[in-house]
């Protein structure tokens, strides 16, 4: 049986992996683009690669793939995953280990513009010439950081097989806003709750820390958030997005009022700055400052873009694929990762998608080519 991997990131490492561990006999080829694979590991959780996270869906299985290639986990806060080397590196590493003792053949600089399937077979072209295989994985992620690996060239792969791609955008990744408070602010942290407003109604909303930044908004807060604004169509005009914001969500508006009306300021809860800013605004009055700490309101214009995103928002339509990532347009055919229309927030939990995602994909490939393998034997013993 050959099967072909493209994309060596998380997802496709650990499909190829475990299927090899599981189909000892398969032919197993990855096929990455860029000149080194993993290339986009190295810089997720700030270089330390979060892989997992305690609350994630498919914690049990990630954990368990990346101890069986040899990487010992510690938990840091919130339940996040990471390798105990602290380094992103040793994961790729571990990776690469496993690839080499597995006989996985990997192949970089090589790029898939096409691929298609007749008489049963995939046919997959690339710069490296055209290659044949049974059962084809898409795992080249999406189109955020594109210099790290994902250029967004796997939409129109999985198109080609008939499947829908939902709109695409930016996601985890800062929001800018034009409001010169934002600037005034550079630098300021608070931990609040956040809503994305657009077209006057609430899209979303969570807490979190906030990081003001001289083009807007930054933290972990409005990272979450971020795949609930269209830089599309805020700019075609379509939309009008507002960042509204409560400072203080344990304390009422009236509650709020009073401490001011007692100490003069709201500096005993909040940074001076922001308090400065907001009592100016207020032009003094108590009342008015302690609505403006409550439901602050920014004009977003936008996101900082795929070079500064941390995943693509929209994807492969999920409905169209199985549990295990198989289409249920093309038989053999699977799409998984970042490639397909699932997102979650920061801490570990999209690296949890892609790996686990990668593990259940190859058992699935294994278990029906085991299915076969011992249906054709049993025809072959009746005959």
């Amino acid at each position: 049986m050959k099967v072909i991997i493209v994309g060596a990131g998380a997802a496709g490492l650990a499909c190829a992996i475990q299927l090899k561990r599981q189909l000892p006999t398969a032919e197993v080829t990855v096929l990455e683009h860029l000149a080194e694979p993993g290339k986009k590991l190295y810089a997720t959780g700030n270089g330390r690669c979060n892989a997992t996270n305690k609350a994630a869906a498919g914690y049990a299985v990630t954990k368990e793939f990346l101890e069986s290639v040899g990487l010992v986990l510690r938990e840091s806060h919130e339940g996040r995953i990471y390798p105990y080397a602290n380094q992103a590196a040793s994961v790729v590493n571990a990776l690469l280990n496993a690839c080499r003792q597995y006989g996985i053949t990997l192949l970089t600089d090589c790029h898939v513009y096409k691929a298609e399937k007749a008489d049963g077979h995939f046919n997959v072209y690339t710069t490296k010439g055209g290659k044949t295989c049974d059962c084809l994985v898409l795992a080249t992620g999406g189109q955020a950081q594109p210099s790290l690996g994902s250029d967004g060239s796997g939409y129109a792969l999985a198109e080609a097989f008939g499947h829908t791609v939902t709109p695409l955008s930016p996601a985890l990744v800062q929001l800018v806003s034009s409001s010169k408070h934002c600037r005034a602010l550079k630098g300021v942290r608070t931990k609040c709750r956040l809503s994305i407003e657009t077209n006057g109604e609430i899209v979303a909303d969570d807490s979190g820390e906030l990081l003001f930044t001289d083009y807007g908004l930054s933290g972990i807060v409005a990272m979450n958030l971020s795949q609930y604004v269209s830089d599309a169509r805020l700019k075609s005009g379509a939309d009008k997005s507002l960042a509204v914001i409560d400072f203080v969500p344990d304390m009422t508006e009236a509650q709020l009022a009073a401490h001011i009306a007692h100490f003069g300021s709201l500096e005993g809860i909040l940074p001076a700055k922001l308090c400065q800013i907001l009592m100016k605004q207020a032009n003094g009055d108590s009342a008015k400052t302690a609505q403006y700490a409550k439901r602050w309101r920014l004009i977003v214009t936008g996101t900082k873009g795929y070079n500064f995103a941390q995943i693509t928002a929209g994807g492969v339509a999920v409905d169209s694929l199985s549990e295990s990532g198989e289409s249920t347009l093309c038989e053999a055919l699977y799409i998984i990762g970042e490639l397909t229309d699932r997102q979650f927030e920061c801490g570990g939990f999209n690296l949890d998608h892609a790996f686990s995602g990668g593990v259940k994909a190859a058992n699935a490939i294994a278990s029906k080519h085991t299915d076969t393998e011992a249906a054709e034997e049993n025809n072959h013993d009746q005959n």
